[in-house]
Order: structure tokens, then sequence, then C-alpha cells
């Protein structure tokens, strides 16, 4: 009897465990709830081909909050979430691309170790695949929009290593995150532009 229970015992500790790690990921570090698994699953995909294609590791790590207080400086801002990140990144094998969100605290970063500054320009991933969909005022929720900005912007960093490599990524999700944010880009250009007419017509129609 004893040992019966002793065999049930280890069953269920062995299906909590599976339970709890069938969907552990190996590149995103951390999400914090805020990535639906389908994204999750097909992070792991891009990831998986682009280590063993490109050699290289791309990782997430994305968090509600960091608990910061709301009346920090944004130098002090900075300066934590600077010394934050390097702990992530010490320990993670080179060649590394890191993705980080930081949703409550308005932030998003993307590190790389130095064999990859000349490939990846960091404003150019951020503010095309990362930014537009993430800030974009619709409908969608804050899970559905974090999981859209870090798939589309994961996706991008791939694709552009495997551009500099010449190599095809099977998982690749093609140019619709660059169509995402040039849309974003355009619709922000209009606001703008638009604006200033209005104002100039204000001003013109003041002075009448």
């Amino acid at each position: 009897m004893k040992n019966s229970n002793s065999f049930k015992v280890a069953v269920i500790s062995l299906l909590l465990f599976l339970s709890t790690n069938i969907y552990a990921s190996k590149f995103v570090l951390s999400d914090d709830g805020l990535i639906d698994q389908r994204a999750v699953e097909k992070i792991e995909q891009i990831g998986l081909e682009s280590q063993n294609k490109l050699g290289v590791n791309i990782y997430i790590y994305a968090k509600k909050s960091l608990g910061l207080d709301e009346n920090i400086s944004t130098k002090d801002k900075i300066k934590y979430i600077k010394e934050y990140e390097s702990n992530i990144t010490n320990g993670l094998a080179k060649p590394y691309v890191l993705l980080t969100m930081y949703v409550e605290d308005t932030h998003v970063n993307l590190i790389m170790s130095s064999q990859l500054e000349t490939v990846l320009n960091k404003n150019e991933v951020l503010n095309d695949y990362v930014v537009p969909l993430l800030a974009s005022k619709d409908k969608n929720s804050l899970f559905a929009k974090a999981s859209a900005s870090m798939l589309n912007g994961y996706a991008a960093i791939a694709d552009i290593i495997a551009e500099s490599k010449n190599v095809k990524l099977e998982s690749s999700i093609g140019s619709s995150g660059k169509v995402a944010g040039t849309i974003w880009k355009v619709f922000m250009y209009t606001l703008v532009i638009v604006g200033i007419l209005l104002y100039t017509f204000a001003i013109l129609k003041r002075k009448k």
C-alpha cells in the first residue's frame, strides 16, 4: 500500500511538472501573461530555425511593469532599466538579440551582442515593427497588441539577420509586419499634415 501511494504521488508530481512546463519557452524568457500562446509558439518556431540556420539566439523579455516609482526621473528610469537588462544579457549565449517590453513603464528596447551591431538597426526595428502595433489606438486589447508587436518585432529581427546571410527562413511571416508599420506611419503623418493645414487655415481666417 505504501509503495502504491508513493507511486501515485510520483505520477501526480510528474503531471504537475509537465502541465507547468509543457509551454515552457526557450526564447521567451518572460511574458508576464502578455503574449498569446499561439504567438509564443510561432516565436519558438522562428527562434529555433534562426538558431539552427543563422547561429543567432533571439530572445524576448516582456513584463507588465518593473515596479518603478511613478515619480522616478527619466534619467533614473533609464539607468535602472539598463542595469536590469544587463543582468539578463549576462546570461545569454552570444551572438544574441534581446527584445524587451515593459508596458506600464512605456518602454521597449532592443539589445544585441557586438557581432550584430552592423546588421540590425535598433531604431528601425522598434519604430517600424514594434511601436506601431503596441501604440495603436484601436479596440484590440493590450494582450492582443503586446502579442502582435512582440511577434512582429521578433520575426523582423530574424528576417533582417537572415537576409544579411542570404538565408531563407521557412518560418518567416513575410512582409505583413512591415506593411502594418508603414500604414501606421502614413496615418500619423497624415494627422500631422491635416493638423498643420487646419492650424494655418484658422490663422488666415482670423487675420481676415
